[in-house]
C-alpha cells in the first residue's frame, strides 16, 4: 500500500484534534499552531487551520445520487478491511455521530459490492469509509 496525503481547512486546530484523535481514533504525527499532521490508517491526513472561516465556517456541500443514496461531494476517506470499517461504524455510534449516509451496503450483488458509511466533521468536510469483501477483486470491479 502506497499511503496517500489529503490536507482540509478547519476552523480550529483544538476541535480537529478532538475530533480526528478522540472520535476517529487517528493518532497525531507532527503539528505546529497553524497544521497538525494524522494518521489515518496509515495515510496522512493533514488538518490546516483557515482563521477566515470563523467559528460558523463550514463548508457547502453538494450531493450526486448513488445507489439510493444523497452523496456528498467533495469527499475523501479511507478503504479499510471489513472488520476494521465494522469497528469504526461502532466507534462513531458509541461517540453519537450523525451519519451522512447510515452504515449500509451498496451496489448489493453487483461488481463492487460495499460495506460504506458518511460522516461529517465539525467543519463540514465529508468523509467515506468503505470496505470490501475482497478488496482486490471488488475496488475496481465494473
Amino acid at each position: 500500500m502506497t499511503p496517500f496525503h489529503v490536507a482540509v481547512q478547519v476552523r480550529d486546530i483544538d476541535e480537529a484534534r478532538a475530533f480526528y484523535r478522540n472520535v476517529i481514533g487517528c493518532t497525531e504525527g507532527r503539528s505546529a499552531d497553524t497544521w497538525v499532521d494524522f494518521n489515518l490508517y496509515g495515510h496522512q491526513f493533514v488538518c490546516h487551520l483557515n482563521p477566515a472561516l470563523g467559528r460558523n465556517g463550514r463548508i457547502a456541500s453538494h450531493c450526486n445520487p448513488v445507489d439510493g443514496h444523497a452523496v456528498p461531494v467533495p469527499h475523501c476517506g479511507v478503504v479499510l478491511e471489513m472488520d476494521e470499517c465494522e469497528r469504526l461504524a461502532e466507534r462513531l455510534r458509541r461517540h453519537e455521530v450523525r451519519f451522512v449516509i447510515e452504515p449500509c451496503v451498496r451496489f448489493k450483488g453487483e461488481p463492487g459490492e460495499q460495506a460504506t458509511l458518511f460522516l461529517l466533521d465539525p467543519r463540514g468536510t465529508a468523509l467515506e469509509f468503505k470496505s470490501f469483501k475482497d478488496i482486490a477483486g471488488q475496488l475496481f470491479a465494473t
